[in-house]
């Protein structure tokens, strides 16, 4: 026990060095990528500072729980004097300290010990949830810049169509209309493209809250990078889960408290033994020459307290065992819940790929393929522009549906590894996955 609340000790302070070199909250030069964020978030996110604080006092506990009760001093002045054979007593001192039943200490060790466990796991299920939501922000971040794009390109797709339409209407070859719908659909676009951009705001807004900074401060666009693909192995997640997930760690920790718990409650059917000295201070006796005149007297003293109100005790112990039943339970319902929602994620993730690799693979492409075929088709006179603006149209849908399932599956990625509490291994893309 002793060596790992050493050990825990370490690891608390190089923790506590971490933080306080810790970027300050203006240092953002090199916010562009998501572990640029992770970790920014994880050394100055006020909820988990509070957590990590909370750790470090339940560890100072243990030491508490460890210490005797401070030993008691006691003086006593003689109103009227005592007179005895060797003299008169004037006033006595005395100290005593108390010990506790056997065992006792240990228990209250081993609740502080397990408390401060659970702690840790709290401050690691914060964690989790931190960069599950910096995650989740970066995600939408990064397509909102890629939404964008995706419209300012299509807004000069569409200016080039309306050249087009133009072009043909000097040539006689085009009707008037042509040019008005073209000019209708620049400006549905222009203020989809507003939106979009008006959206930064709000966007950057979560992500500063998350990382401890001033809700205005500005952030540049992120990089983006390749969406990772995990292996979605249920039964390696669900063993993962169990073996990771920090919030089931706490309530295991918790349940071992209520056990010491239990375990200290049988000891108060003990007494507690108190051990102490009595110094009397005798002055010299009246009587010349008598044998021990002045002598004070030292008294070895004992105390015990007594364990009489054993129903009360009773009850604390049956009050303990019901906690420890409580929480078993409550840990089991945690378990039961968190395995529900990982299916559900799982589900989520599984359509988000397939969704991904529909619009990546084939529907993207096939749209680009028609509109440069309506295009042609358009000069040529085959189609009317109606038919080349419906092809521009499930062009823009396809592309922002693409990168919305793509951000969809990394956030819907994020929760579950929150949910295990680990990292899952990713797999190379052309892997299949279960």
């Amino acid at each position: 026990m002793k060596r790992q609340v050493f050990l825990t000790l370490v690891v608390v302070l190089v923790l506590t060095l971490s933080l306080r070199a810790s970027q300050q909250p203006g240092d953002t030069n090199d916010l562009q990528t998501l572990p640029d964020y992770l970790r920014y978030a994880s050394l100055n996110n006020a909820e988990l500072q509070a957590k990590f604080e909370e750790w470090k006092a339940a560890l100072e506990q243990i030491p508490q729980a460890k210490a005797l009760d401070d030993p008691k001093f006691t003086y006593g002045y003689f109103i009227e004097e005592v007179e005895t054979r060797v003299g008169p007593q004037r006033q006595k001192f005395g100290i005593m300290q108390v010990f506790p039943w056997f065992g006792k200490i240990e228990a209250r060790t081993d609740i502080a010990a397990a408390k401060a466990k659970a702690a840790k796991q709290r401050y690691e299920t914060t964690k989790l949830k931190l960069f599950r939501n910096v995650k989740e922000a970066f995600y939408e971040f990064t397509y909102l810049a890629t939404a964008i794009d995706i419209a300012k390109q299509n807004l000069e797709l569409l200016q080039h169509f309306e050249e087009v339409a133009r072009t043909k209407y000097i040539t006689a070859t085009a009707i008037h209309p042509d040019i008005i719908r073209a000019q209708v659909e620049l400006a549905t676009l222009e203020d989809i493209l507003r939106s979009l951009e008006q959206l930064r705001e709000p966007t950057v807004a979560k992500l500063n809250s998350v990382l401890n900074r001033p809700i205005d401060a500005e952030l540049a666009w992120p990089k983006k990078e390749q969406p990772r693909e995990v292996r979605l192995d249920r039964q390696h997640i669900v063993q993962a889960l169990k073996r990771a997930n920090p919030e089931l760690a706490e309530f295991s920790w918790e349940i071992q408290a209520a056990k010491s718990r239990v375990k200290l409650a049988k000891k108060k059917f003990y007494p507690d033994i108190g051990v102490g000295l009595d110094w009397i201070q005798t002055d010299g006796a009246v009587s010349p020459g008598l044998s021990g005149s002045g002598n004070d007297p030292v008294i070895l003293m004992f105390s015990m307290n007594i364990p009489l109100w054993r129903d009360s005790y009773k009850a604390a112990e049956q009050q303990a065992k019901a906690n420890v039943r409580k929480i078993q339970r409550q840990r089991t319902d945690i378990e039961n819940k968190i395995l529900s929602r990982v299916f559900e994620v799982l589900y989520d993730i599984e359509d988000s790929q397939r969704k991904t690799h529909l619009y990546g693979d084939v529907l993207v492409s096939k749209a680009e393929e028609l509109v440069q075929a309506s295009e042609t088709a358009y000069k040529a006179g085959m189609i009317d522009f109606l038919s080349l603006i419906d092809a521009q149209r499930m062009l823009l849908k396809y592309e922002l549906d693409y990168e919305r399932a793509v951000t969809n599956n990394q956030q819907k990625l994020a929760e579950l590894e929150m949910l295990v509490g680990t990292e899952l291994p990713s797999i190379n893309k052309k892997t299949v996955v279960k």
